[in-house]
């Protein structure tokens, strides 16, 4: 089987792995499931590219290193270079072209910010993004407000 391309992981530590893997890292023996990235290296083909937006954290049970390097797989991963698009991105908002506030649930009061969270954590209230709001008055923004 040849394999794709390239493989996007954007789950990262989020993803749902084996129940060894939800003790490990209830334990902190392990600090993310590696589900996400163990099927993207069997997907990706020789020479292939994984890339990682998703966030890992601490150690990666059973990470296929000797998999990725037999087929030469390039990983390109890191955190979202902000700054560098920010400048690329208003412009898209300010013409239209992009409309975040189209996947915006919830804005919260900053002193909010635990509970939006939480609420983001549990996947309560159908919560996908919730905005903060800087000097609002607690508990006077919610999800009525979208």
């Amino acid at each position: 089987m040849r394999g794709v391309d390239a493989v996007i992981d954007a789950v990262g530590f989020e993803a749902k792995g084996s129940t060894a893997e939800t003790v490990m890292t209830a334990l902190k023996i392990e600090g993310s499931s590696g589900k996400a990235l163990r099927q993207s290296i069997a997907a990706v083909r020789r020479g292939g590219v994984v890339s990682v937006p998703g966030v890992y954290a601490g150690f990666i049970h059973a990470f296929m290193f000797g998999d990725a390097f037999d087929k030469g797989v390039t990983f390109k991963m890191g955190q979202t270079h902000v700054q560098k698009y920010l400048p690329e991105l208003l412009e898209h908002i300010e013409t239209g072209r992009l409309q975040p506030e189209l996947i915006v649930t919830h804005r919260l009061a900053l002193e909010e910010a635990a509970m939006g969270y939480k609420m983001f954590d549990q996947k309560q209230d159908n919560c996908r993004k919730v905005i903060l709001v800087p000097g609002a008055a607690s508990g006077t923004l919610g999800s009525d407000y979208v």
